[in-house]
């Protein structure tokens, strides 16, 4: 068939002395029944050809043979007994009817068809997974949950016990026998946690001191140097403010020398001295903690001024090895490591 408002590339084919079909009619479809103007249609006729069983024209008679025994053509049989059924009519790419656009149809609905598909396929494809349920996911760590912004100041959340409320533990503080600090190496021989800050000194003024700062606890533990000639005890005491253990820090460093760390002995035959004999003693405050150090040889002598700077070297050694890394752990979080 040609576009829409174009001849046919091709006429439909016409029988001789025959009208051509009207719109809509076909050139496939089966002959009426009935008369023709030329005279009955032969059974079984289509448009390209005769029907096989039809007779053809008259012969001429032949020599010897009179011209009424000349053999009269065939009538066709009637099927009146069988109804004629239709013949199928066949499509033709020349017919304008209806018929000669199925191709069309059936191909605009086979490209929709694939289109839908590959549509739902890219949808399919581009889907995300089905989520999963949140019940498998773990819970969520009481330690997820957010850290308060630092308050910032010298000594951060370390400042106060409002900000550093937890109590300090013994393993947190002195949590290695052996430490190790500027190439120098101390043994732990021993420790202990008081409840009642006043029996881990020695002054009054101190345990006063310590009493108005609302003291909650007074870690100790003792010392020894790899030379085993020097021994100390280390202290560190949990006041309310930093104004409270700046105090406490203060009272032990009077040129008197009569408020200081109370040493702790260990049970070995090296710390077991402490306390007897001249020792280096004072302190210093890291926030709301006090700090306290009582430092001597193991024999007790008064150290002279050589002597007196090993013994603060191991002080400090000893100190910054335990106590210094936990309070500056609190001073960064607040909280136990």
């Amino acid at each position: 068939m040609g576009f829409p408002g174009e001849p046919p590339r091709r006429q439909p084919y016409v029988q001789p002395d025959v009208s051509p079909p009207a719109q809509g009619e076909h050139w496939f479809d089966p002959a009426p029944h009935g008369p023709t103007p030329h005279g009955p249609a032969p059974h079984g006729r289509g448009p390209y050809g005769l029907d096989p069983t039809a007779a053809g024209p008259p012969q001429p008679p032949r020599p010897g043979q009179h011209p009424e025994q000349l053999q009269q053509p065939a009538q066709p049989e009637r099927q009146a007994e069988q109804p004629e059924q239709p013949r199928q009519a066949m499509w033709s790419p020349y017919d304008e009817g209806p018929r000669s656009r199925r191709p069309i149809f059936i191909a605009a609905g086979g490209l929709g068809v694939l289109v839908a598909g590959g549509i739902g396929l890219a949808m399919l494809a581009n889907s995300d997974p089905t989520p999963q349920s949140s019940a498998a996911s773990p819970p969520a760590r009481a330690s997820d949950a957010p850290i308060p912004s630092n308050p910032g100041g010298k000594f951060g959340f370390a400042a106060s016990r409002a900000t550093d409320p937890h109590l300090l533990r013994l393993k947190e503080v002195f949590k290695s026998r052996k430490v190790t600090f500027g190439g120098q190496s101390y043994l732990m021989t021993t420790s202990r946690l008081d409840k009642k800050c006043k029996d881990a000194v020695v002054g009054a003024k101190l345990q006063k001191a310590l009493t108005a700062g609302k003291c909650t606890q007074f870690l100790r533990a003792s010392f020894r140097d790899a030379s085993g000639k020097i021994i100390g005890t280390v202290g560190v005491a949990n006041l309310r403010t930093s104004a409270a253990a700046s105090k406490v820090a203060s009272v032990g460093a009077g040129k008197s020398r009569e408020e200081y760390l109370k040493a702790l002995p260990g049970k070995d035959k090296v710390t077991k001295f402490l306390g007897t004999g001249e020792a280096f003693a004072g302190g210093w405050s890291h926030g709301h903690y006090a700090v306290m150090v009582w430092f001597q040889y193991k024999d007790g002598h008064l150290p002279k001024k050589a002597e007196v700077k090993q013994l603060n070297q191991a002080a400090f050694g000893a100190t910054d090895a335990t106590v210094t890394p936990a309070l500056e752990s609190r001073s960064l979080t607040g909280k136990r490591p």
